[in-house]
Formats: structure tokens, C-alpha cells, sequence
């Protein structure tokens, strides 16, 4: 996704910011944990304090208004366990919204009230954003290294605290949206070493997910213009991988090999915000390295749907991805 659709499409829906707006808790009985013992790395000025928004009219997916939460500088987790059964299996969340908000409900606790049912337990990151303002707005690793830092270190988190939450710490997972779909295969890809310096134990686990689903994820692709101008800046030029398609060339900072995990991507052709392409580019690169990857392509759904039912036939990824999981052994039958 382009920085300048992404600021246009955060704004649209969340409008900006001003004084005196409320910060989002999580529902009663769940508790928000500092995934840092003490400042977070890199930190970043931001414009003010951490507010939550509710959308207005122009952006209701589902026919309701979503919650939007900016200027995020101290990350936190939020555990849902299952209430009934539990597969062992665990989902980190990472909620969408440009690097610049977070769609807190619509990309975050509505995805936790699917997974915990269904014996599951979900991990909703709250990961550092901030807004646009007068200074410097986060965004896709290694432009911003924030976001990624949040999701290696909540991921080493949730191992070490496996067996205390009932957790596999072989079955755990991410699903993001757009910018969070973008984490997803960051993660998915900068895996093997920290970007900062190790805190704790916790740091000494693996933060490699054992599956990822991005849904709907941005950033994946290089434009034909970033294709050419990265091909110029080289003395030798190197043919396209996609032969004919410059479009479909993935981003060289999702460095895919074939330890990059068992992946599920869901898009929508007519998405207007995150292109078709990102997805396609990803999927290419997974399968020319042997991950196993399933990709499902609709052609009607747009961008930021979430959870919430639409007429489309797309709606019904949920189940798509369950059924995932078992194939992959995930969860049981």
C-alpha cells in the first residue's frame, strides 16, 4: 500500500486527532500487559497521548462504526484464553491501520471472540503506531522498526509463558491485516535474530510463528517504477522473477526462504487500498521456495472487512482458515 493511500484511508476513517479522547481497555476479565519491562526500543516522539476513536459515517464495515486506537508508545498484549476446550494453539493478533492506527475491534477483539470458541487462544497486540502529525509517522520495517520489535518480542513472550496460559509453544501462530498482514510476513521473515538487544529470558525463545495468516496484506510488492529504479541502481540489471510481470515482484525486505512458516493469504481483487498484488507477489515467492501456501482470491470484497458478514462470498474465510488449520495440524479434527 502507498503512504500517501494509507494516510488518506486512516484518516478517512478515523478523522485525527484532538484533545481529551479516551484510551481503549479490553472487555472485562482481560487484562492489558506492557510487553516491555521498561521504555521500548526506539522509541519515537509522537503528537500526544494514546487515544482511542470510534469511526464516523464514512467508514462502517459490516453497517458499524469501528474503534481506532493512535499514538500507541507503550505496547501491550491482551490474552484471551478459552473458556471450554483448548487445542493448545495460540494466534498472536496484529489488528491493521496503516502503521499509523489500529483497528483495535473490528482487526483485533472481534478476531479474539472467533478463536477462543473454537479452542484457541488469541493474543491481541496492541503494537506501537503513531499518528500522522508533525512527526515522524511509523511504518513498515526497516523504514520504522517499532512494530516488528513489538511482534518478535510478544512472540518470545507468549513461548515463555506457554505452559502457564495452556499453550503449545509448537502451535503459534500470527493473523494480521493489511499493515498487520504486512507484520505478519515480516515476522514470518525476520525471525532468526532480534532487532534489539535481548531484554530477558523471553528473548531467548524462538519469536518464529509456527503458521501465518495475512489477510488482506500490504507492503509485499515493488511497483514496475520501484522495480526499474531498483534494477538502475545496479551496474548489472537482473532479469524480472516474474518474467513478464514487473508487478509482481516481492519486496526484498520479506526475505521468503524455505523456512518462512506455512502460510494462508485471503484477498480481494477490487481491494482498493492493498493491491492484489502484494498478495500474488507473496505467494509466488512462497511457493518458488517450497513453503507450503494456500491463497484464497475473491473477486468481491474490498479492503478492511474484518469478521463482519457482507454479501460477498469472501465472508466465509473464517472457515477457510479452521479448516487450514487442521490440514497443517494446527488443530485436531
Amino acid at each position: 500500500m502507498k503512504p500517501l493511500i494509507f494516510a488518506l484511508y486512516v484518516m478517512s476513517a478515523f478523522g485525527s486527532l484532538s484533545a481529551q479522547k479516551p484510551v481503549w481497555q479490553p472487555s472485562p476479565g482481560h487484562t492489558q500487559i506492557p510487553i516491555w519491562p521498561g521504555a521500548a526500543p526506539d522509541p519515537q516522539p509522537v503528537a500526544g497521548p494514546e487515544y482511542a476513536e470510534t469511526s464516523g459515517k464514512d467508514f462502517l464495515p459490516g453497517g458499524r462504526p469501528a474503534v481506532g486506537v493512535s499514538n500507541v508508545t507503550r505496547p501491550t498484549m491482551t490474552v484471551y484464553s478459552p473458556k471450554g476446550k483448548n487445542t493448545g494453539a495460540a494466534v498472536v493478533v496484529f489488528p491493521g491501520g496503516g502503521y499509523q492506527v489500529l483497528a483495535i475491534d473490528l482487526e483485533g477483539t472481534e478476531v479474539c471472540d472467533w478463536l477462543t470458541p473454537k479452542g484457541i487462544t488469541c493474543v491481541l497486540l496492541k503494537y506501537r503506531v503513531t499518528d500522522v502529525g508533525p512527526y515522524p509517522k511509523s511504518g513498515p520495517y526497516p523504514e520504522s522498526p517499532m512494530a516488528l520489535e513489538d511482534a518478535q518480542r510478544a512472540m518470545g513472550l507468549v513461548r515463555f509463558h506457554a505452559a502457564e496460559w495452556r499453550i503449545d509453544p509448537h502451535k503459534i501462530g500470527v493473523l494480521g491485516f493489511s499493515a498487520g498482514g504486512h507484520l505478519s510476513a515480516a515476522i514470518s521473515t525476520h525471525y532468526a535474530k532480534r532487532l534489539y538487544p535481548a531484554v530477558d529470558a523471553a528473548d531467548k525463545e524462538s519469536c518464529r510463528p509456527d503458521f501465518a495468516a495475512p489477510i488482506y496484506p500490504g507492503h509485499l510488492s515493488l511497483s514496475a517504477a520501484e522495480w526499474d529504479a531498483q534494477q538502475g541502481a545496479k551496474k548489472f540489471v537482473v532479469p524480472h522473477p516474474a518474467a513478464a510481470d514487473k508487478h509482481l515482484s516481492l519486496n526484498p525486505e520479506i526475505p521468503v526462504t524455505p523456512h518462512t512458516p506455512p502460510t494462508f493469504l485471503l484477498q480481494s481483487e477490487d481491494d482498493h487500498v492493498d493491491n492484489v498484488n502484494d498478495s500474488l507477489a507473496y505467494y509466488i515467492a512462497l511457493k518458488n521456495a517450497g513453503v507450503p501456501v494456500e491463497m484464497h482470491l475473491y473477486a468481491q470484497g474490498g479492503h478492511a472487512f474484518g469478521l463482519r458478514p457482507t454479501k460477498f462470498p469472501v465472508t466465509a474465510w473464517p472457515q477457510l482458515v479452521e479448516t487450514w488449520l487442521r490440514t497443517i495440524g494446527v488443530i485436531a479434527e
